[in-house]
């Protein structure tokens, strides 16, 4: 020992120099000093364990345990002297006692799962097969991130009860309990070696009075009538070390993680919270690093907490590893990378220091020494001069965590009958609306009306307490904001219509309870606009958007939200019910986001238009992949198919409500590919349009294909042309004018914009295209008179601009070949002008009627208000433009509306 001490810059020095547990066990064991100075510079592999462990035949129980202590005395010593030589990292530590817990646990089970004649093998009731043990390990081992001197919690699960086939036959849980006892001895006894690992069993169902194993029905049930909240959080870092883990995590997740957004778990883990902090109180453990404020739990509930939250709707959050939630979270913006870097300096500031803590004679702690020599023991090894200097490295770092656990789990205001509004909820049977009157609601009687009738109906009356209680803290800042408002009634009317649709859903409510900043966001878009309050109504789960101002005016990245998007659908396996509802979600998400910078006047409706349809055709997309990866019989890994946008998609004109005229075509020789595409394409369809628990995508409009609503659903590229360019009639190539390809494969959608092209270009009897144009047009009239206050077919407004680019682009695409670009109709009169097709002041006077009638439509919808000709009079000089212009190149005077 002291030879290795003294010997010049001896990498066991620091180690031996703090740890009394490794002193003590070099003086028994000398052998094993010089084992591990001859293999410091190496990891302890699991490798390396296993074939420690590797022939142990002919050995009895206590031979077993030798040999798994002594191992352990290797590992630990390699381990500590690694660390302390500044050799190993945090994740070395964390992942190799990890290994050594696994690899000894599997050691363990092989032996006692050995066969016995007395017992037989254990039977499975149901499917008759042989029944293996599922070790579960809960907590750090469950993440591979045990401490070097940790406890493990383990639970016992089988499949199936039965019975065992021996001459004397017991129940596979009498069974696999006596395995379970034996297996816990070799690990968890005390001997002259030690233990390997202290061993926890509390955590199965129903605790230490529960049995030691249990089968999934038994554990399926429990968790069904019994498990409580804090059984969520256990559960989180669940692991199977052996057996069947796909079946056991089918049972649990649905435990864990629930379909919606669980806000209901801030409440839930800022009471257990409490408890440890009670408990930590009580015991005078504020020292305590793990327990204490600012410690490792307060980290690892904060990575938790949001695991619970969303973890049921984004499967990229069901993680175990700390430091991994961390940063994912930081990835999906859920909290700021600033926030996840002082988190994870602090955490491995912390575990490391839990360490060296436990390294001084390896003893299970987590407190802070208080003799003098411990202490400087621990300041030296930590890198610090002395104590103090130490000292006030870690405050530093557990007030940032403290910081950061409250800003996460801060107490929502509760206010309760002390808040200022408090009395008009409360006395709203009263029949008094003075204090709404002077509030300033223009309809205070009928405010007060809704309010007691809310007070008093079936649906408020029998929800469960918490409900109600969230609803009564809700109510009175909620007519604070709305009060604040120009249209207070309009405000608080709708608000109190989202209030009934989500009353019965706890998570929702709490998310408002948990988050009072969002009420009064809640409230400028349901006093905006009746078409926003509705979409969120109808879609609830959208309240979470609310959450994070950044992400409601950041612009969107498709290309990285198509990534995210994708990875999402991943992790979804075959669940197509569950797919279809992500991309619905994901899209009213987008929807969202993009309501919310338009009320706030972040994009002009150009720009507006192009995002929906860049969204559109990411939906068209990810479906068409998804669909095709579903589909039976496919007879090829990629479709040689695509999607066509015409209107407004085509024209990257989408509004928020708009519809998706489309056209499918495929280019494939195979002999079923028109059989094949055509049932590609009806699954297509329903996956966009089917009405789902998340709502529905877009309605499809397909009459635009070639024959209409009677001809195929899907064409190949050589048909489309053929009728193209021998069958359809002038109004079809004016809608090919605003065609483009959206989705799919390339090659057809290049092999389309080269068809459209030569279309567009083609020559044309110039009076007669006069002629066809005209007459579509009035057809159209019949059908949609040109009222004064309709801007889509006013005399002069949008119907009447489209109808001329069209004719321009069919009479000189050939000559000006710009006219082929897609570029929308405003571009394209510029460069109708800029060709001497229609003068320059006419062109200006049309652009900016068609930019105005279409703010004026996209206004009328977004605040759900009607069109009065009154609101088309500062744009009559736009229109008699236009008219004029009509008039110029179809030689037909049209009169205003």
């Amino acid at each position: 020992m002291n030879d290795l001490m003294q010997n010049a810059n001896s990498l066991l020095a620091p180690a031996l120099a703090h740890s009394r547990y490794l002193q003590q066990l070099f003086l028994r064991h000398p052998d094993l000093a010089e084992a591990t100075l001859a293999n410091i510079a190496q990891p302890f592999t699991r490798q390396a364990m296993e074939q420690a462990l590797s022939h142990l035949q002919d050995l009895d129980d206590n031979a077993l345990k030798q040999h798994l202590r002594r191992l352990r005395q290797a590992v630990m010593a390699r381990l500590i002297s690694r660390e302390l030589a500044k050799l190993a990292t945090l994740q070395e530590v964390m992942h190799t006692i990890s290994d050594l817990a696994e690899v000894s646990l599997s050691a363990a089970l092989a032996w006692v799962s050995q066969a016995d004649a007395r017992y037989g093998q254990p039977i499975g009731e149901a499917s008759g097969q042989v029944q293996e043990l599922i070790i579960v390990g809960m907590g750090k081992l469950g993440g591979r991130e045990l401490n070097v001197s940790s406890d493990i919690d383990l639970i016992f699960i089988f499949p199936e009860d039965g019975q065992t086939t021996g001459p004397r036959k017991i129940s596979n849980s009498e069974y696999f309990a006596l395995i379970g006892k034996r297996l816990i001895s070799l690990i968890g006894d005390i001997s002259e070696d030690g233990f390997v690992f202290r061993v926890d069993m509390r955590l199965r169902p129903f605790g230490s009075v529960g049995p030691l194993a249990c089968s999934f029905d038994s554990l399926e049930n429990y968790l069904l009538t019994q498990g409580r909240e804090w059984e969520r959080y256990a559960w989180i870092k669940a692991r199977a070390l052996s057996g069947d883990e796909a079946g056991l995590m089918q049972l649990v997740i649905p435990f864990i993680y629930r379909k919606y957004l669980d806000y209901g778990a801030y409440h839930s883990m800022r009471e257990l919270h409490s408890q440890i902090r009670r408990e930590v109180a009580r015991k005078d453990k504020i020292d305590n690093i793990k327990l204490g404020p600012g410690g490792i739990r307060e980290i690892e509930f904060i990575g938790q907490v949001f695991q619970l939250i969303r973890g049921g709707r984004n499967k990229n959050l069901q993680l175990r590893p700390t430091q991994a939630i961390l940063d994912e979270l930081a990835q999906q913006g859920t909290l700021s990378h600033a926030a996840v870097a002082e988190l994870q300096e602090a955490y491995c500031f912390l575990r490391n220091l839990e360490h060296r803590l436990m390294y001084l004679d390896d003893a299970q702690t987590q407190m802070l020494p208080l003799n003098e020599e411990d202490q400087a023991r621990i300041a030296h090894s930590m890198q610090f001069t002395d104590w103090a200097q130490f000292s006030e490295q870690l405050a530093l770092y557990r007030n940032r965590v403290s910081q950061h656990f409250e800003q996460v789990f801060v107490l929502p205001p509760d206010e309760g009958d002390a808040h200022p509004q408090a009395a008009i909820w409360q006395s709203a049977q009263d029949g008094d609306s003075s204090d709404l009157a002077a509030l300033g609601f223009e309809n205070p009687t009928e405010i007060n009306r809704r309010l007691a009738a809310l007070q008093s109906s079936n649906r408020y009356l029998q929800m469960p307490d918490r409900c109600r209680k969230r609803v009564d803290s809700i109510l009175p800042p909620l007519i604070k904001v709305s009060a604040g408002f120009h249209n207070p009634d309009a405000t608080f009317t709708r608000i109190l219509d989202l209030l009934e649709a989500i009353s019965r859903r706890e998570s929702y409510l709490a998310l408002l309870a948990e988050h009072p900043q969002t009420l009064k966001r809640l409230a400028s878009l349901y006093s905006a606009s009746p078409w926003v309050s509705q979409y969120l109504t109808r879609h609830p789960i959208l309240l979470d958007e609310l959450l994070d101002f950044r992400l409601l005016e950041e612009l969107p990245d498709w290309p990285k939200l198509g990534k995210i998007l994708r990875q999402e659908l991943n992790g979804l396996s075959d669940d197509t019910e569950a797919k279809m509802d992500c991309l619905r979600h994901f899209q009213h998400a987008q929807i969202f986001r993009l309501v919310n910078q338009d009320l706030g006047g972040l994009l002009v409706l150009e720009t507006l238009s192009d995002h929906l349809s860049d969204l559109a055709d990411l939906m068209l997309t990810v479906t068409l992949e998804q669909v095709w990866q579903e589909l039976p019989n496919k007879h090829r890994p990629k479709p040689q198919f695509a999607v066509i946008g015409y209107g407004k998609l085509g024209g990257k004109e989408l509004g928020f409500a708009s519809d998706l005229d489309i056209v499918y075509l495929y280019e494939d020789d195979h002999p079923n590919a028109t059989e094949i595409y055509a049932k590609f394409a009806k699954r297509v369809v329903n996956w966009l349009t089917a009405l789902t628990p998340a709502g529905h995508l877009y309605d499809i409009d397909l009459r635009l294909r070639p024959n209409g609503a009677s001809g195929l659903l899907v064409s190949s590229i050589g048909t489309f042309s053929q009728y193209q360019r021998e069958s359809a009639w002038v109004w079809e190539h004016q809608a090919l004018t605003r065609a483009r390809y959206c989705a799919g494969d390339k090659v057809v959608g290049n092999a389309f914009e080269a068809i459209r092209e030569d279309i567009l270009c083609a020559p044309r009897d110039l009076e007669k295209l006069r002629f066809d144009v005209r007459t579509m047009r009035d057809r159209m009239l019949e059908t949609h008179p040109a009222h004064p206050e309709d801007v889509k077919h006013v005399r002069g407004g949008i119907v009447d601009i489209e109808f001329i680019m069209q004719y321009l682009i069919l009479a000189h695409a050939k000559e000006h070949q710009e006219f082929c670009l897609n570029s929308g109709n405003i571009a394209l009169l510029a460069t109708a002008a800029q060709q001497g097709l229609i003068p320059l002041d006419a062109a200006h006077l049309a652009a900016d009627g068609y930019r105005e009638l279409r703010r004026l439509q996209h206004s009328s919808r977004l605040n759900g208000t009607e069109l009065t000709p009154k609101m088309l009079l500062p744009i009559q000089p736009q229109l008699a433009a236009v008219r004029l212009l009509w008039q110029t190149l179809f030689g037909e005077l049209i009169e205003q509306s």
